[in-house]
């Protein structure tokens, strides 16, 4: 294409021109194609008019083409573009919406955006549009499992029920260890947070030793007594409820809540209840371990400080576990349990029953 294209621009043309570039209320698109023509006229080369108007050079040889065939109405229309593609028809939307929710074909255990976009003969990304705009996530899975226990629904009420009406003149505590909390050493330091990159931990690691963290939540203002110990067999766990014991004002009975875990039914933990009675156990439905308060507060320690932790020896760890609970203490909340037991029970009533 010639690099110096002259153009004839008539006076009305040039009239019209200029009222197209005063115009205000004129689109940026029609001013621009307007100064690109005026600029032409006065036999400017290329270069100069596209620098003056802030385009490239192909944009002013088209604009200067256009007026040259269609005048100046034809810079103040657009020309019509071919058809895009025709939306997706509503069998195909369907074929996609429901695919996910049957068996996937071979060995797949699920359907993936890429293989719905082949069996249905669409785009990926026409897929992932659709499961967004209606919520579909076959890449999630949510884990859970229905109690076998007979009395379960007994247990939930009595649990339940102290969480949401602790009985007057007694303190009820939420107890369990955790166990096999490792002391992790990373292999190399690694680098902070910052503005773009996130903060970096090797993948391999130095095991220390283990630690098991006992303890007790207090639901009526949400404190934490915690024992680190070096097992979690019956005597550690009685050594424990020692500590419970003596933190607890005298005069005031003790609700504990605990798991099924062997070692809380202990013939010797039986004993020690038999001479301490103000103490009474109150156990969770087997595989329902989520009623355990204390079970949260597991959550949170292992998010917030061990998890990302590097510890040189058991005894970094205990001392930073230590010192998140007395952290913690220092600005504890009572626990609050929302959800009644016939919310519960209603809610679990519709899965399936558990296999024996």
């Amino acid at each position: 294409m010639a690099q110096t294209v002259s153009i004839i621009v008539r006076s009305e043309d040039r009239v019209r021109l200029a009222a197209v570039v005063a115009d205000r209320n004129r689109p940026q698109k029609h001013v621009l194609r307007a100064r690109i023509i005026l600029l032409s006229a006065d036999k400017l080369p290329v270069a100069d008019v596209a620098r003056q108007a802030e385009v490239s050079r192909p944009a002013v040889w088209r604009w200067q083409r256009r007026f040259a065939e269609e005048g100046v109405d034809g810079l103040l229309r657009d020309k019509t573009r071919k058809p895009g593609k025709a939306p997706l028809s509503l069998e195909i939307i369907a074929k996609v919406l429901a695919l996910p929710c049957t068996e996937p074909p071979g060995e797949g255990t699920h359907w993936t955006g890429r293989m719905v976009a082949k069996a249905v003969g669409i785009s990926l990304s026409a897929v992932q549009r659709l499961w967004d705009a209606n919520r579909l996530q076959p890449h999630r899975l949510r884990t859970f499992k229905k109690s076998n226990d007979p009395a379960f629904a007994a247990k939930v009420e009595d649990v339940v029920g102290l969480y949401m009406n602790p009985p007057a003149h007694a303190v009820v505590v939420s107890i369990d260890e955790k166990s096999q909390i490792q002391a992790l050493d990373r292999t190399q330091p690694g680098l902070p947070l910052k503005p773009g990159k996130c903060a970096t931990m090797t993948h391999d690691y130095k095991r220390n030793g283990t630690t098991t963290l006992f303890a007790a939540l207090n639901i009526l203002d949400g404190t934490v007594i915690g024992r680190c110990m070096p097992k979690h067999t019956h005597k550690e766990f009685i050594k424990f409820l020692n500590a419970v014991e003596r933190a607890v004002p005298a005069g005031k009975l003790i609700h504990a809540i605990a798991d099924n875990y062997a070692t809380h039914k202990h013939p010797k933990v039986k004993e020690w209840l038999a001479d301490h009675p103000r103490w009474v156990f109150h156990f969770t439905p087997t595989s329902a371990s989520w009623l355990n308060a204390v079970e949260g507060f597991f959550s949170i320690i292992t998010r917030r400080r061990i998890r990302r932790g590097v510890f040189k020896s058991v005894s970094d760890l205990q001392d930073a576990i230590r010192r998140y609970i007395k952290e913690h203490n220092r600005s504890s909340k009572p626990f609050v349990w929302t959800k009644p037991a016939k919310a519960i029970l209603a809610k679990l009533s519709r899965l399936p029953a558990p296999s024996e």
